[in-house]
């Protein structure tokens, strides 16, 4: 037996027969000569090539930056307004440029809009070249295999017909598309690699809608809401709100729930004493109006689903309660007022306005604190539970003012307009009351009344319509990457000449389409080797004498 290998790491194809090439002509004319059709076609060209879109992903990159830097007016407008009084000359300037809403200013849609188009004119022509060799059979025997990268030759006393058969059996069971033609087979395999590169540029194209969709329809917004209180899904029951572009009104769920209760509960060991151990908030939820109310349970991590609207717990604290009697001996104010934390030890900072008190308008601002101290730092709270809770407030009054509908702030106090009230002694009246305690006003302007305290959830309501189809989008880019990174397209062809003395010479070669060679050796070898002669085992001869 007779076996020769050759291996050419670098092939050298048949010289092709030379042609003249005709003259091109200067660059100023080919572009003075372009049609306005073939103009058209030369910027599709340039706009679908692989090369530019990923210039523009690059630049949709680059260009989301600065959303993440610069606060938005649509998610922290607060932000943008703190900005605006800091550096006045730079807003106008991050103002024009579109910095404080970039996710939907024109250059930011430019790019979006155009890696779109750009990502569908390169995917197109692909499939339909791809569609065409899934029903194209494997190419034909190179004339001269010896030239492919990997090739070897013998020799064998067996018939062409039967090793050609062997030889197409083997690459089947590799799972290779087969074809018999005129003394040889061609074998092809790794046809999932390019459906794998194609599936991850869909991918990539059904996220950018996924994400256009859910930037357009979807919403966010959060609402404080009280132990005992409820919420409405309508757009005047939340504090802060942002919709797409394309959002209306009609869109929310109407579903509506009640905080039932809030439970709460903090490391009281020596190890991380105060440490967060549990929130759960026990709601009664209604799916739309005369539907039957549902009791769920709301844990942080764990949201509410309702008709396709998300329910997040994101923050909690405390709404001491208060009862203020006017001047005229009238309850001009009597239920929870929202304070917000300040600290780990829930410190929380709030205001009490009255403008419904007589003869004045009443206003207090100050503390709550769940565990109360006063030392050398002024008042503060020493755990976050609500073990000692005091209230500690300054009071103002004024003249009544006229509602103006100009929209402020219920976490402060505007005191324009306002006097803080003095003792007799002319010092301002600092309030620090326990639960049940009160405090009688100077010059008969009434009473406060520290009645108690309940918490405060803070609901974060989101509709993102867009997020299964980036969520599958994202799983199906995954699994495209991995089959064009780890599928190898690969052609193997063997040949079997009967010669005149008896003996079939055998030829295999193979080609690695990707340019990872590894592997394909042992592929060649072994396609040789089930059309070969067959290999005597000596052992089991001389074990066979030896029994006899």
């Amino acid at each position: 037996m007779t076996i020769d290998v050759h291996t050419d790491p670098d092939p050298t194809p048949d010289p092709a027969p030379q042609h003249r090439r005709p003259e091109k002509k200067p660059r100023q004319e080919r572009a003075a000569a372009l049609t306005l059709k073939e103009t058209g076609r030369w910027i599709w060209t340039q706009l679908t090539s692989m090369r530019t879109a990923l210039v523009l992903l690059f630049l949709l990159a680059l260009a989301a930056i600065p959303g993440a830097v610069v606060p938005q007016r649509g998610i922290q407008p607060a932000k943008v307004l703190e900005f605006r009084d800091a550096n006045p000359d730079l807003y106008k300037v991050y103002d024009n440029l579109g910095l404080f809403n970039v996710y939907t200013s024109a250059w930011f849609s430019a790019i979006y809009l155009l890696l779109f188009i750009s990502l569908i004119g390169c995917i197109l022509p692909r499939i339909r070249v791809y569609l065409r060799a899934l029903r194209a059979e494997p190419p034909a025997t190179p004339a001269r295999l010896d030239r492919l990268p990997e090739s070897a030759t013998s020799s064998t006393s067996r018939g062409a017909d039967e090793v050609l058969d062997a030889a197409a059996a083997l690459l089947r069971k590799r799972r290779f598309r087969v074809v018999r033609r005129d003394g040889s087979v061609a074998a092809e395999r790794g046809y999932l690699r390019e459906f794998g590169n194609l599936l991850f540029h869909l991918s990539m194209l059904v996220l950018l809608v996924g994400i256009a969709w859910s930037t357009l329809f979807g919403y966010k917004g959060t609402s404080i809401v009280v132990t005992g209180k409820g919420f409405s899904n309508n757009i005047t029951q939340y504090d802060d709100f942002t919709g797409g572009g394309l959002f209306r009104a009609g869109n929310l769920s109407p579903f509506a729930l009640t905080l039932d209760a809030f439970t709460v509960r903090f490391e009281t060991g020596p190890v991380q004493t105060g440490a967060a151990r549990q929130f759960t908030a026990d709601v009664t939820v209604t799916d739309s109006p005369g539907a039957t109310p549902h009791r769920e349970v709301l844990e942080v991590n764990h949201p509410l689903t309702v008709g396709g609207t998300n329910v997040h717990l994101i923050a909690h604290g405390y709404a001491p309660i208060v009862t203020v009697t006017d001047g005229n001996g009238n309850v001009a104010f009597n239920g929870p007022v929202v304070f917000l934390p300040q600290d780990g030890n829930f410190t929380s900072t709030g205001a009490i306005k009255v403008p419904d008190a007589r003869p004045e308008s009443l206003g207090f601002q100050g503390f709550f604190l769940p565990t109360a101290t006063v030392d050398a730092k002024g008042p503060h709270s020493l755990f976050p539970d609500a073990l000692v809770p005091e209230l500690f407030l300054n009071a103002w009054a004024g003249a009544p003012k006229k509602e103006t509908g100009t929209p402020q702030s219920v976490y402060s106090l505007d005191t324009n307009g306002m006097t803080q009230i003095k003792s007799a002694d002319g010092k301002p009246v600092a309030v620090r009351l326990k639960e049940g305690e009160y405090l009688d006003l100077p010059d008969g302007r009434g009473r406060l009344t520290f009645v108690g305290w309940q918490r405060w959830a803070k609901l974060q309501v989101s509709s993102t319509p867009g997020l299964p189809l980036t969520v599958g989008s994202i799983a199906a880019a995954i699994i495209g990457l991995m089959l064009s990174l780890f599928i190898r397209p690969r052609r193997l062809w063997a040949r079997a000449v009967e010669g005149e003395d008896g003996r079939t010479l055998v030829e295999v070669g193979g080609l690695d389409r990707a340019d990872a060679r590894t592997g394909l050796d042992d592929e060649v070898a072994a396609v040789l080797a089930v059309m070969d002669d067959p290999v005597e085992d000596d052992s089991a001869t001389t074990t066979s004498e030896g029994m006899k």
